[in-house]
């Protein structure tokens, strides 16, 4: 495993689609290994591979309540209810804040570091991680889909 640098609000990368994963191989076992390391040095809930640079469609989460590492590869939420607001960060845009909509609850399908697909159907914090993460796929910050101002704290 190795950190990896986390790129910056800016950095192009973080504008682009990710492209599907297609091979379930040692090297996304070594990504989601170096994302999950990053992501915890980092004192992050959440982070996506385009966030270390790389543009596939993979994210990692720790909400930090037990419930241990989710890894996603190639998700797709499938249905969204509900709304919520939440403020978020990002390590992508340090030290900025603000208010976001996001679902209540949402379901979630995707694929392990395996390649076996599982579904997870997510309320309130992990719905907002999973959505977040999930917008870092399609080139989509926080920043912009805050309600009201971002605060710099």
């Amino acid at each position: 495993m190795a950190l990896r640098a986390i790129l910056v609000d800016g950095d192009d990368l973080l504008r682009k689609t990710s492209k599907p994963v297609e091979h379930f191989d040692a090297r996304l076992h070594d990504l989601l290994d170096d994302m999950a390391q990053t992501m915890y040095k980092a004192r992050g809930i959440g982070l996506a591979a385009p966030q270390v640079g790389v543009l596939r469609r993979v994210f990692v989460v720790d909400l930090g309540d037990g419930t241990g590492l989710r890894e996603f590869v190639n998700p797709v939420i499938s249905a969204a209810l509900g709304d919520q607001v939440y403020e978020e960060g990002c390590l992508s845009v340090p030290g900025w804040y603000g208010n976001v909509h996001r679902p209540a609850r949402l379901t979630v399908e995707a694929w392990d570091r395996h390649g076996r697909p599982f579904r997870l159907d997510a309320a309130d914090l992990m719905a907002v991680c999973v959505s977040h993460e999930n917008d870092h796929l399609d080139g989509v910050l926080f920043k912009d889909k805050v309600d009201g101002e971002l605060v710099k704290l």
